[in-house]
């Protein structure tokens, strides 16, 4: 018989208290998640494509959506004129279809864009110019001349959760993971200036993510924004969230209100390895004696761009002995960066001018005194040499003390709608 004596936690097992500690911790999360559900509603921003001031029109000029256009796009070098000229139509009715409302459109062609022409009896009844898969312009001839209409499709901007842990690579893992290209590439990006994607990537290495993705009639047609993100390095996490202030800049930062982006790019190119390592005993390739490597040699092909490794001032553009071609960047007053055995200088770039960081600077090569294309760099601080490698690199800008209060309210309910599809996970699979 059993003893009434004992107490309601003597006759459960253990297991029923485990399972009822686990239905009241579930319980609580949903008690938090409810309101914060119904903050976001209320504060998250809304991501979606900028419109013209204007409303477009979203549907063809009458006819013109049922004809059967024979679409080309537009090569390196193509330009209107020759184009009509091809279809045997004069400069003349070129210029009538620029007087249009819409005819600046037809100023410039780049390539990738895509022309239509529709003739009847050998004239042209109408012309489409289709800019992106979003905007495009319609020309139809009328009584009086020709007519024209600006075709906007708003894609339905669809969040998107993804996480993966890395086995060889994060671009194998991303693909996996259902993650286009664009997606793995904005998450290196984001993560680029604490994690080396060449060197620091080990096994057991996770992230997880929300981004968006942009959908016409039910057909994914590309990607939008990464809003929040982690990224677990070495035992490390790191973790980014998108913010758009009140003057429409937009950054990532951390939750506490610090800037992704450092001061300077980590690595300045895209390359298959690393040559020569920062090494002030190195013995010279070519000269066969101890000469110190003061930077990084990274192998790439010839004519590879190299990107400002910071925003700057060129202080100087020109030869410099076994260096070959080199180019020296200023940045404030403390840094300076220096770009070796290039093969050309970029667009514009001369003495005085000033870079952006990111912006093409020079091109790969093999100048001077080089076994093979390759890119030499090198940072200094104060005029000391430092290993790019290893320096330690500064923040940018925090975020605006304006603003400091709102973006770390959005960024708490932005993490924990990142670790609620986490929890999610993983209570599904228990």
């Amino acid at each position: 018989m059993i003893n009434k004596d004992l107490s309601t936690a003597e006759l459960l097992p253990k297991r029923h208290w485990i399972a009822l500690g686990l239905t009241c911790l579930f319980v609580v999360a949903l008690l938090i998640l409810i309101p914060v559900k119904q903050e976001l509603e209320r504060r998250t921003f809304a991501y979606q494509l900028p419109l013209p001031n204007a409303e477009p029109s979203t549907e063809l000029p009458e006819k013109a959506e049922s004809y059967n256009w024979s679409m080309q796009s537009i090569k390196p070098g193509d330009t209107l004129a020759q184009l009509f000229n091809n279809e045997g139509l004069s400069a003349q009715l070129l210029y009538q279809l620029t007087q249009t409302e819409h005819g600046t459109s037809l100023d410039r062609l780049h390539p990738g864009d895509k022309v239509g022409f529709h003739l009847e009896d050998n004239n042209l009844h109408s012309f489409r110019l289709e800019k992106s898969l979003f905007e495009s312009y319609v020309f139809t001839r009328t009584e009086s001349g020709f007519d024209s209409k600006q075709i906007m499709l708003e894609p339905e901007v669809v969040e998107t959760f993804a996480q993966g842990t890395i086995d060889s690579s994060l671009f194998e893992t991303g693909v996996s993971a259902g993650m286009s290209n664009n997606i793995i590439m904005q998450l290196a990006t984001i993560f680029g200036w604490d994690v080396d994607f060449a060197l620091d990537i080990r096994q057991g290495d996770n992230f997880s993510l929300i981004y968006q993705e942009k959908y016409l009639d039910g057909k994914k047609v590309g990607d939008g924004d990464i809003l929040v993100a982690r990224f677990e390095n070495q035992g490390k996490a790191y973790t980014a969230v998108r913010y758009d202030d009140s003057k429409g800049y937009v950054q990532y930062f951390t939750p506490a209100g610090l800037s992704m982006r450092k001061a300077f790019l980590r690595t300045p190119v895209d390359f298959t390895r690393i040559s020569s390592r920062f090494n002030l005993k190195r013995k010279h390739p070519i000269l066969h004696r101890i000469r110190a490597h003061k930077g990084v040699d990274y192998a790439a092909r010839r004519g590879t761009p190299i990107r400002a490794a910071g925003d700057g001032k060129v202080i100087f553009a020109g030869n410099k002995g076994g260096y070959g071609r080199v180019l020296i960047l200023q940045h404030g007053t403390s840094y300076t960066t220096l770009y070796a055995h290039l093969q050309s200088f970029g667009r514009g770039v001369r003495v005085g001018k000033r870079v952006q960081q990111g912006q093409t600077v020079a091109y790969v090569g093999s100048s001077g005194l080089a076994s093979g294309p390759h890119l030499h760099y090198e940072f200094r601080v104060n005029g000391v040499h430092r290993d790019p490698l290893r320096v330690r690199l500064p923040h940018a800008k925090p975020i605006d003390p304006n603003e400091k209060e709102h973006f770390l309210h959005y960024a708490q309910i932005m993490v924990m709608r990142l670790e609620s599809h986490l929890y999610g996970d993983y209570f599904a699979s228990r």
